[in-house]
């Protein structure tokens, strides 16, 4: 009864436990003639039977559970051997083709060419911005001699000078047409010269015996002039207004505005269409110091606008701006599939760390460290997606603007400039893949560190002498007049700049300033180039000596390396291609596992 029981035990059991079972019956059917012979109950052969088949099939389960682990494990290695291979490699281990080498290598072509055509356009919109300005200067500044004086265009000393500068501004504003070189008009729309004067309220003051009365609250009076009624006699009777008695001890400024709009022609000769601009022009007669000189500064603030009505005859510069926008689109297109692909890599290795932080966790029982987990954070590919997104949105507005309907000249060319920089450092990425081009990378990773940390102590000791030169040597040094000056003046000194103006240009007029600012000067260059700016190069020397070390007898192993220091890439070993890019990107087989390098 008992083997008939064996039989049809074995027979229902399932299809996945088959093999197992049927071994599991063989052994158990060639002693039970044993039990039987020995007297045994049928209670107790049933009970060694069930145990005995328990516990064969326990120690089966283990047997494939442990199969399962090994084969997910040598799934997972060979998934991260495959991941920080390089290019080059992965092509010869599965065949491959390395797109986002191949894209990445286009881009920078487009990307540079694209960023010269931008910048020779560029470059014509900014002299013409700075020849505009040169010119206002010499038609409505009263003896200019063609160079500032300082911060400021001119002075004056005298008030005769004062009234005829103000007078001669409104003359030349009047006879523009028929003066200028340039092609500028009057901007039309409610605009004209508006002239203000601020100054305190009336009081008295006698300098002679030092009596002062006088109100310290300001007021401002304006006037207008639309060009259209200068030549008439109500231009005159402004003219001759009170307005234009100035009290000279209560003034504190006179500001003359006006709007003037111009188009460069000039672009038409690198076949591009003409751009339309609006200059506003500021002239200000400062007074506020009182101290017998009148300051005058010009400032004209300059906007591109797009022509409203503009008919160009000649086919050339249609096809070449035609041409130029096709260009940009293939530029845009070749980013957004630069972004697609990073974006990918990038989610595909935060997969691959999710799949190794949890197989660790099963198999050792502990976490994967913070350095492990970041080797799968590749930053050159956020660097790329950051340069892409820069350049499809630098791209789009240099096509608007291309087509003349927008004017952001700066912000495309902050928005190309940065991307094309991104771009380029980014090549440093595939020269990494070579140990003997890898160094300069290593070490910057080795050193950043040590380096902010040097600069946070470094940088309170120059706070200190900058605010210190500000105060004590500021109303002695043109130097050290504002803290921005005094931060720019130290810094050049630091490289060895214009050391000797800097002590120099110092006043002799207060005998305990000058002997403090020969203390000050050569403490702050003593202590920054022979001791802190040698020990920061030391730190960076310091890493480079620890990477060359490294790179000879190799670098600390970690979990990771750890786990696939064991690892063959027997099925990776194919043969080597014979394609001449592939061949040169090639490395010694004992450089591969020296580090991985994100």
């Amino acid at each position: 009864m008992l083997k008939s029981f064996g039989f049809f035990w074995f027979f229902f059991t399932s299809s996945s436990e088959e093999a197992s079972q049927c071994r599991l019956y063989c052994v158990f059917n060639s002693h039970f003639s044993s039990y039987e012979s020995a007297g045994s109950s049928k209670s107790n052969v049933l009970c060694g039977l069930q145990f005995g088949l328990k516990y064969r099939y326990t120690s089966d389960r283990n047997m494939m559970a442990q199969s399962d682990l090994d084969l997910k494990e040598t799934a997972l290695k060979e998934d991260l051997k495959f991941y920080f291979m390089n290019p080059c490699e992965k092509y010869r281990a599965r065949r491959q083709i390395p797109w986002k080498l191949a894209l990445q290598i286009l881009k920078i072509l487009m990307v540079t060419t694209q960023l010269i055509f931008f910048g020779l356009s560029n470059q014509l919109v900014v002299s013409f911005k700075e020849e505009n300005t040169i010119a206002f200067k010499h038609l409505f500044l009263r003896g200019y001699s063609g160079a500032d004086e300082d911060d400021y265009s001119c002075s004056i000393y005298t008030q005769q000078d004062a009234y005829d500068s103000i007078f001669y501004v409104i003359n030349q504003y009047k006879q523009l047409k028929n003066i200028s070189l340039g092609t500028l008009g009057y901007e039309h729309e409610g605009s004209g010269l508006k002239i203000c004067k601020q100054q305190y309220k009336k009081g008295t003051m006698l300098p002679s015996n030092g009596t002062l009365n006088i109100d310290v609250s300001t007021e401002t009076e304006c006037i207008f002039f639309k060009p259209q009624e200068l030549a008439g006699k109500k231009a005159e009777l402004k003219l001759n207004s009170s307005f234009f008695n100035l009290e000279f001890y209560r003034l504190i400024q006179v500001e003359i505005s006006f709007k003037l709009k111009g188009i460069a022609l000039q672009t038409i000769h690198a076949r591009e269409l003409p751009d339309c601009y609006a200059f506003q022009n500021t002239i200000t007669f400062n007074n506020r110091a009182h101290s017998g000189k009148i300051k005058i500064y010009f400032d004209s603030d300059t906007d591109i606008q797009e022509c409203k009505d503009w008919h160009i005859f000649g086919s050339v510069l249609q096809k070449n701006t035609q041409y130029i926008l096709v260009f940009d689109g293939f530029v845009i297109l070749s980013c957004f599939a630069s972004l697609i692909l990073c974006t990918r890599s990038i989610v595909l290795a935060l997969r691959l760390q999710k799949r190794f932080v949890n197989f660790f966790l099963e198999k050792y029982k502990r976490h994967v460290c913070h350095a492990d987990r970041l080797e799968f954070i590749n930053g050159w590919y956020v660097l790329v997606i950051i340069s892409d997104v820069m350049t499809i949105i630098g791209s789009i507005l240099k096509m608007e603007i291309k087509a003349k309907t927008l004017t952001s000249y700066d912000v495309c060319s902050i928005l190309l400039g940065t991307s094309t920089l991104l771009v380029w450092v980014g090549v440093i990425r595939y020269l990494g893949y070579f140990q003997t081009y890898n160094v300069l990378i290593l070490t910057m990773q080795a050193s950043l560190p040590k380096v902010l940390r040097f600069c946070c102590c470094a940088g309170m000791i120059y706070l200190g002498y900058t605010f210190c030169g500000w105060i004590v040597l500021g109303p002695y040094h043109e130097k050290f007049e504002d803290l921005n000056t005094v931060a720019e003046c130290l810094f050049s000194l630091v490289n060895g700049d214009d050391m000797f103006a800097t002590f120099a240009q110092i006043q002799q007029k207060s005998m305990l300033v000058w002997v403090f600012s020969r203390l000050y000067l050569y403490s702050f260059i003593s202590l920054f180039i022979y001791m802190i700016l040698s020990l920061f190069i030391a730190l960076i020397t310091d890493s480079y000596d620890t990477i060359k070390k490294y790179q000879q007898s190799g670098f600390p192993v970690t979990d990771l390396h750890e786990f696939l220091k064991d690892h063959g890439s027997v099925g990776y070993r194919k043969e080597r291609t014979s394609v001449p890019f592939i061949c040169c990107c090639r490395r010694q087989q004992s450089d591969d596992n020296l580090i991985l390098i994100n």
